[in-house]
């Protein structure tokens, strides 16, 4: 019941717009230690991804990633009785229409659509300051739900055409600060793609969830997790098991192939 309604506590504030915590201040200087219970994934962790569709709770899997909204509380329970850490999905450097707090974002602070994601727009992450308190709240909504850790999506802005102009040092401020944050809540947290600023993110992150790195061969850029003990949790889309699983598995790292819808269709690489 505590649980609940703190859920109910942080989805109110979220939706009127008021910042859900009281810490209002943005450190990314150092590392912000993990508090609390902080679930970091084992180095050997195997993932399992959805974000569209009724979970598929019963895959065999030491992490799950879904997404905060739209997973209740039940589902990251039933997952917690499997033994299993539920990670979830939180949309960051990134607007959607249709989110719970949608209408809160500030416009000015929208940018250009994301290619191939038709109704999303880049948001100016240099303003850490104006997007701190609603970035807060979704957090707190995955800490109110019981969520193990979450995933920030869109956290490479910097290389893409988004309608401004952010910086490689904007971006890695702004991916420091959602780490803190996170960690403030006892949430571990992994970093998304953004392989060029690994070097300076990987003390930041617990975990690295990666797109297609095998496609674009990008994937040894994710070594210094792998050297430091922390999983990475590779999705391919296009290619065929054979052609990345060997080299995941020469690398360390797990890795399997979705559809892009990410609906609970997975193949992993053997282990």
């Amino acid at each position: 019941m505590l649980r609940l309604a703190a859920l109910i506590a942080a989805v109110t504030s979220l939706l009127a717009g008021a910042p859900a915590s009281a810490d209002a201040t943005v450190t990314v200087a150092r590392p912000v230690p993990c508090v609390g219970r902080c679930h970091r994934p084992p180095a050997a962790s195997t993932f399992f991804w959805q974000l569209s569709g009724t979970v598929r709770a019963g895959r065999r899997a030491t992490v799950y990633d879904v997404d905060a909204v739209d997973t209740p509380v039940r589902t990251v329970e039933a997952l917690h009785a499997r033994g299993r850490l539920v990670t979830c999905y939180v949309d960051a450097g990134s607007w959607e229409p249709g989110r719970p707090d949608s209408a809160r974002w500030p416009a000015g602070r929208l940018g250009k659509e994301l290619d191939g994601w038709p109704g999303e727009r880049w948001v100016d992450v240099r303003r850490i300051a104006q997007l701190a308190p609603l970035l807060r709240a979704r957090i707190d909504v995955c800490a109110a739900k019981g969520f193990d850790a979450v995933e920030f999506d869109n956290v490479d802005g910097y290389a893409n055409d988004t309608g401004f102009a952010i910086s490689a040092a904007h971006q890695v401020r702004f991916n420091r600060f959602l780490a803190n944050a996170a960690h403030r809540r006892g949430l571990a947290v992994a970093l998304k793609n953004d392989v060029e600023q690994v070097p300076q993110l990987q003390p930041w992150f617990d975990f690295a969830v990666v797109e297609q790195c095998f496609q674009y061969d990008e994937c040894a850029g994710y070594t210094p997790f792998v050297r430091a003990g922390k999983p990475v949790f590779v999705t391919e889309y296009e290619l065929a098991l054979g052609s990345f699983c060997p080299a995941a598995h020469r690398l360390g790292m797990f890795a399997a192939r979705a559809t892009l819808a990410l609906d609970g269709h997975v193949a992993p690489c053997s282990r």
